[in-house]
């Protein structure tokens, strides 16, 4: 990292560094929500099939939340390990972890691409298709998989790109696909009458733009981390470190397949696809809360690593402070936001069913019941992530979807006449417990964090 981007990383008041890091992150994540959402949006309005098809798309969502969590696991792990040894001034270990993990990512583009390909329907029905929407699912997901090298490139090698403090280079690896696939996808669904088909073409062109985006970005004088051939071969002492402490996000972003398989085969089994076509739209709208906190993490990732490895706590705190009230205050106005207009927000994924959007405002207000804690559970589970703490972070990541909502969703039916509500109430059930479980771990944990820093700060004679 160059001289300047390491003082600043080091020295800058922490909001307005968090302010230039974060804001870009969480337009990158903003623009990235519309991969999904605006083909959402034309697929559920086209005349005639938009809700079968809006359906049949929401079943593939388990595959291609999949896709992402593998470029997750090695971006996500191996960026703080890069952004801690910038810290520590050793940026040739840096490269070396960046150069691993393109390899890493390549070999796992391939064998997705190849499972997904030959298994696309099997795994499409046992995810909550059926008779009417297969068809609808399978198209879609059958040309989206095909761009899953670009996915891992554009997603995995980005973070490398954030881990650098260059922020506003990410957030435009996302904006440049996501403004082409608005503008392929009516041109390719309505123009061409290409339909799913062309909402899946837009989706893979525009992730093929951002891919050489990133791709030509290591090859430019912005970029401090460079490929180096030497450390193209995968190296366990290198990639096993990177795809521990990515465990988390990958089981935080996988376990959104496991959890949309579980919704949408219980709701499928009690309330019919309406039901189904409900939780595709509250997906979305998940996403449009989520991914913005998962921005606003990313953004305070690189300041939380480098100042760690730089053993400053001072700034370790504040970081953890601003990010964490932050998250809190957008997750409050979103929640404040789904129980007053729900049904202008479940609108613009479709406004001619009527029994799928009664169906929806309802569930919105069950789902979202507690969802002004999402910011607590987000923050500080990233935090984990960026001080290195992988068992932590991967428990946590485990507790809220795996040892929690999943069983949830599959023993509360038995309790309740209306099948349905219970389902959904499975959410802020264990939305409720993860937040308050993770909030105590990182108070105890983050102590302790802070007092080793400030004691190896002294051992080193470091004026901070």
């Amino acid at each position: 990292m160059e001289k300047g981007q390491q003082s600043e990383l080091g020295t800058k008041p922490i909001g307005r560094l968090l302010f230039k890091l974060a804001v870009p992150c969480i337009c990158a994540q903003l623009v990235n929500m519309l991969y999904n959402i605006v083909d959402r949006i034309f697929i559920g309005n086209i005349p005639n099939i938009g809700s079968d098809a809006l359906t049949g798309v929401g079943v593939t969502f388990p595959v291609i939340m999949l896709i992402s969590a593998f470029s997750a696991l090695i971006g996500m792990g191996g960026g703080p390990r890069a952004s801690i040894a910038m810290g520590q001034n050793k940026n040739d270990d840096a490269e070396k972890i960046l150069t691993n993990c393109f390899t890493a990512l390549i070999v796992i583009a391939i064998v997705l691409t190849v499972f997904f390909s030959v298994f696309n329907e099997p795994l499409l029905m046992r995810f909550g298709a059926d008779a009417d929407t297969i068809g609808y699912a399978s198209s879609y997901l059958s040309i989206y998989v095909l761009g899953t090298v670009f996915v891992q490139i554009s997603l995995g090698m980005n973070g490398f790109i954030t881990a650098q403090g260059k922020a506003g280079f990410a957030m435009a690896t996302v904006c440049i696909g996501a403004i082409i696939n608005i503008i392929l996808d009516p041109i390719l669904i309505f123009g061409f009458d290409m339909g799913v088909k062309g909402a899946a073409i837009a989706t893979v062109c525009s992730q093929m733009v951002s891919a050489i985006w990133v791709l030509v970005f290591f090859n430019s004088k912005h970029t401090t981390l460079r490929f180096r051939k030497k450390y193209l071969k995968p190296q366990a002492k290198v990639l096993m470190p990177c795809i521990a402490l990515g465990l988390a996000p990958f089981v935080m972003q996988s376990t959104e397949s496991l959890l949309s398989v579980a919704f949408n085969v219980s709701l499928l089994k009690y309330g019919g696809k309406t039901a189904v076509g409900a939780m595709t739209i509250i997906t979305s709208l998940n996403q449009i809360l989520s991914l913005p906190l998962m921005g606003l993490s990313q953004g305070g990732q690189p300041i939380l690593g480098y100042n760690y490895g730089a053993c400053n706590a001072e700034r370790m705190k504040k970081t953890v402070r601003l990010t964490a009230i932050t998250a809190i205050t957008f997750s409050t106005l979103f929640w404040i936001a789904t129980m007053l207009i729900p049904y202008q927000m479940a609108s613009l994924f479709n406004s001619e069913d009527a029994a799928l959007l009664e169906k929806t405002v309802w569930a919105m207000k069950v789902y979202f019941a507690v969802g002004f804690v999402f910011g607590v559970q987000n923050t500080f589970q990233q935090s984990f992530v960026a001080l290195g703490e992988a068992k932590i972070s991967l428990f946590l990541a485990l507790l809220r979807k795996i040892i929690l909502l999943i069983p949830l969703i599959l023993i509360l039916p038995n309790f309740f006449d209306d099948k349905v509500f219970a389902v959904f109430l499975a959410e802020p059930i264990a939305d409720f417990i993860a937040a308050s479980t993770t909030s105590t771990f990182f108070a105890i944990r983050f102590k302790k964090i802070l007092k080793q820093t400030r004691e190896k700060a002294e051992k080193l004679g470091l004026n901070i």
